[in-house]
């Protein structure tokens, strides 16, 4: 490595976030701050790291995109026969984090996770384009394959196949929907002094209180 990643500084700084200010529902705010990450990010506004634990406790953690939002949850797409999906069968639990740095923002979310209705998932699939559904078809995620030609046979397979029809979604891909249990909110300030307000779930209503940086 040419550079010393040590030696890389930037001080942070945005608008305060306090505690006394915030709304009692911290869906609320995630929605404010995620409207103005899609506005300042664009089609990055959405990204997020998903982690999620093995059932030996082990983490794992990748970057997916947030499709759903809503009272009842976040929700996100996937094979459910990957590494994640396998993880999720037996841990049903997961944390996301979104990193916006235009802003100095940061958003973490924990809590149970549920597969969504198989007609939701239906009808997210059918709003995608069509390479993306021959995709979900195409990728057998996680799974080791001998090389990049084994991919492109298998696709030339499936578009063979699905020639001048509809495609289906395929029974082992569909979504999740994260229940949140907890939110934390960072907004980034100068001399690392930031901003973190901490939301937790008790008794079906929601707490929220002020963590040091």
């Amino acid at each position: 490595m040419t550079r010393n990643i040590a030696d890389i500084r930037r001080d942070y700084e945005g608008g305060r976030l306090d505690e006394k200010q915030v709304p009692d529902d911290p869906l609320v705010l995630f929605d404010e701050w995620m409207t103005l990450a899609l506005e300042v990010e664009g089609e990055e506004g959405n990204v997020m790291t998903l982690a999620t634990a093995d059932s030996q406790g082990l983490p794992h953690a990748r970057v997916l995109l947030l499709k759903g939002c809503d009272e009842h949850g976040l929700v996100f797409y996937t094979n459910y026969h990957s590494h994640k999906g396998s993880e999720l069968a037996n841990v049903p639990y997961a944390a996301m984090v979104f990193w916006w740095p235009s802003l100095s923002r940061q958003v973490r979310i924990e809590g149970r996770v549920e597969q969504v209705a198989a007609e939701e998932s239906d009808a997210y699939f059918e709003s995608r384009p069509r390479a993306s559904q021959l995709g979900a078809w195409i990728a057998t995620q996680s799974v080791v394959i001998p090389d990049r030609q084994w991919i492109e046979e298998r696709q030339h397979r499936f578009e063979q196949a699905y020639e001048g029809q509809v495609v289906p979604r395929p029974v082992h891909w569909g979504g999740y929907r994260l229940i949140p249990e907890m939110y934390e909110f960072w907004q980034g300030q100068p001399s690392r002094l930031h901003d973190r307000i901490r939301f937790e779930q008790r008794d079906s209503q929601w707490h929220s209180f002020r963590l040091a940086p």
